[in-house]
């Protein structure tokens, strides 16, 4: 029998054991800007607000993206996986996605057991 959250549109995320779900944010054009993972709280406060908020594993707390660098990233839709445990968020960022002031977090390429800046 096929589990429910894979056939019926019922938001119903599978969250793990933290209670946290990934979230990874592209821009509408597809261009990828960071992964960061939201909790229930965090995802109702996105939907809310239509701002991304997340959870912070570091400082363990909700972290809405911008909350002091002004970068918040403006949510034009989401989706969640087949298996309701990954969220991609569509967002036009109002700055920098990275807190390094690279537009996107992945601003290095692994070349062997080097890294490379791409820009």
């Amino acid at each position: 029998m096929p589990d429910p959250r894979e056939t019926e549109l019922v938001l119903d995320p599978k969250y793990d054991a933290a209670g946290l779900v990934t979230a990874v944010v592209t821009t509408r054009a597809g261009a990828l800007l960071m992964v960061a993972h939201m909790n229930a709280e965090a995802l109702a406060a996105t939907q809310a607000s239509k701002e991304a908020t997340f959870w912070s594993r570091s400082r363990q707390r909700l972290w809405k993206k911008g909350e002091t660098s002004g970068n918040v990233l403006r949510v034009v839709e989401m989706r969640i996986d087949c298996d309701q445990d990954a969220i991609w968020v569509i967002a036009d960022p109002a700055g920098p996605a990275c807190h390094t002031g690279a537009t996107s977090c992945f601003y290095r390429r692994i070349d062997g057991d080097r890294l490379q800046a791409i820009g």
